[in-house]
């Protein structure tokens, strides 16, 4: 059965799992998640079959690691069919190709439909993702097409803006994902450290901070340093296993900027597998 909001579409929006999206608001907005694969040996679960603590207790239990994967073309293949049974056409938005071969999964599927289903790269993770997605999903309700729901996109995507809390690096070093921020470790290992994602769509470090209490103020304070001119935002506040701290880092943003809409959610087991324990801030400015 459509969503109401599917019923007025000028397109489908597919997605994939690092958005972190929960599957009530995917539904009430339309959307279609393809999920990525987290396997620990040999046994392997789409993102968002195990719950947060389910994947925590597996993952510190296991002798190394998980891996993940994108999801195969054919995934993307199965999606997009479903979706032009009741749209003319697709926009298919995903994780930054820096940090994850997804976009190139959806476009090597994209080519099968004859260029009614357009690839974005939102050079972005998790709730820095998930506002575009929203966006062109606000954008297909309010008649756009999809063309012009992109033009809109790569305009946004420079706006949209994500913080990110490591309470340790040890899972983003084990996991390959480090990048430049190798250089921002040296020996100082116990410091918390916190990560953007840059313009490119590659993590980069943006601070090193002296336990867990100036970590949260200067991602208050960086939020505002995002917003410029806006008068507003929409945020989303993110963690994996710390829902309490999450709550409270809202609690502050809130007391400090006029937020038009607060979002709290969990980190997925694809985006935790890098992180491990972590809380993340996306802030999308509002004229």
């Amino acid at each position: 059965m459509m969503s109401r909001s599917e019923a007025a579409r000028s397109f489908a929006v597919v997605t994939d799992s690092t958005a972190d999206i929960a599957s009530e608001i995917a539904l009430e907005h339309g959307i279609t998640v393809v999920p990525l694969t987290v396997t620990f040996g040999d046994e392997s679960f789409p993102d968002g079959a195990l719950t947060q603590q389910q994947f925590f207790d597996r993952m510190n239990a296991a002798p190394v690691l998980p891996t993940t994967s994108q999801p195969a073309p054919g995934a993307f293949v199965e999606a997009y069919s479903r979706a032009l049974e009741t749209a003319d056409r697709v926009v298919s938005i995903h994780i930054s190709s820096l940090l994850s071969g997804t976009v190139e999964s959806a476009r090597t599927a994209a080519e099968q439909f004859d260029g009614r289903v357009l690839v974005f790269d939102s050079r972005n993770l998790s709730w820095g993702l998930a506002w575009q997605v929203l966006d062109a999903a606000q954008a297909a309700s309010e008649g756009l097409t999809a063309e012009e729901s992109l033009l809109r996109l790569e305009k946004l995507r420079e706006r949209v803006k994500l913080i990110v809390g490591l309470d340790s690096l040890d899972n983003l070093s084990r996991g390959g994902r480090i990048g430049k921020v190798s250089a921002f470790l040296g020996s100082m290992l116990d410091l918390k450290v916190t990560l953007t994602v840059d313009a490119n769509g590659a993590f980069q470090p943006v601070a090193r901070s002296r336990g867990e209490k100036a970590a949260l103020k200067h991602t208050v304070e960086w939020i505002g340093k995002q917003l410029g001119d806006a008068r507003s935002a929409k945020v989303a506040v993110g963690h994996a296993l710390t829902a309490e701290r999450a709550h409270q880092l809202a609690d502050s943003i809130r007391e400090r900027y006029n937020v038009t809409e607060l979002v709290i959610y969990e980190a997925g087991a694809v985006v935790a597998t890098h992180t491990g324990t972590v809380w993340g801030v996306a802030v999308m400015p509002v004229d």
